[in-house]
């Protein structure tokens, strides 16, 4: 069963989280873009025999804290409310599991804070140096990746809302798990409580890390130190090769930032593996636990 409560962290930011299971062992699970903590569900049932599983809904999501300051979500901060999230829940955390935009944030932990967590998860979320590789030397992944532009221009919030959320739709390659029952989850989602969807994309405002449209654009000045970017938190990589966004080559090289590294690739499976083949995420993280 899922039960929902709010955790409180600095800054005067709450986060609203769903749970399921209890016991010693702890997992917590970050969500990405356009999605919410819902969409962890599923899993979480399927592990709450094994674990206490918590997933938040990130600052700026359904539920949450957003703030309007576009700065409030650079990096160090929304990273500040997962640092909180798993002091406050004891640190240190068995296993982070991490899809999306919510990699993005795992990433940067795993390398700045590595005594929070013993175990890290990632799912279809690119490392911040290999991204940053990609996205200035690969034609084929700033192609990909160039829908990043459009969200962050500042008629996106009134563009995605239009006709029933029309254009997010396409986004999800929706087959059969796309029920009329989740699609409504979605929904309220981005409806946001009246606030629509600027929280969410404001990850994408915050960030350098676009494809380049031109030879000013911050990505070029983007300097990712090998210090700054290494993980020695034992790590797991559960890719969807049909991921039309993120492309494979963006898992050459990792082992250069991540040493202790295991890649499982799924080619039946896209960037939303999450709910299309529940049941493997949800055994794989239990075997991770193991």
């Amino acid at each position: 069963m899922i039960r929902h409560f709010n955790l409180s962290v600095p800054g005067g930011i709450h986060l609203a989280c769903r749970a399921a299971g209890v016991g010693r062992v702890r997992v917590l699970l970050l969500h990405g873009f356009p999605e919410a903590a819902f969409v962890w569900d599923d899993v979480m049932q399927r592990v709450e025999p094994r674990a206490a599983c918590v997933a938040p809904n990130l600052r700026g999501f359904v539920g949450s804290s957003a703030p309007s300051d576009v700065a409030a979500y650079r990096a160090k901060h929304v990273v500040g409310d997962i640092v909180a999230a798993i002091e406050a829940l004891g640190s240190p955390l068995d296993l982070l599991v991490a899809h999306d935009w919510g990699g993005a944030l795992a990433w940067n932990l795993a390398a700045q804070r590595p005594d929070l967590l013993r175990r890290l998860l990632i799912i279809n979320s690119p490392h911040p140096a290999t991204f940053l590789r990609e996205l200035l030397h690969n034609p084929q992944q700033q192609t990909a990746s160039a829908y990043m532009n459009f969200l962050c221009r500042p008629d996106a919030e009134s563009l995605l809302a239009e006709d029933d959320f029309r254009r997010l739709w396409p986004f999800l390659q929706s087959a059969d798990w796309l029920t009329s029952q989740v699609r409504e989850q979605y929904r309220q989602s981005w409806a946001n409580d009246g606030r629509g969807l600027t929280g969410g994309l404001n990850y994408y405002r915050a960030s350098p890390l676009r494809p380049p449209t031109g030879a000013d654009d911050p990505v070029h000045q983007v300097k990712l130190p090998d210090e700054a970017v290494t993980s020695r938190v034992p790590t797991t990589v559960l890719w969807g090769e049909r991921d039309k966004a993120l492309l494979p080559e963006l898992l050459d090289g990792l082992e250069r930032w991540v040493p202790h590294l295991q890649i499982q690739r799924v080619p039946d499976a896209s960037h939303w593996i999450v709910h299309e083949q529940p049941g493997r995420v949800a055994e794989l993280i239990v075997s991770l636990l193991d």
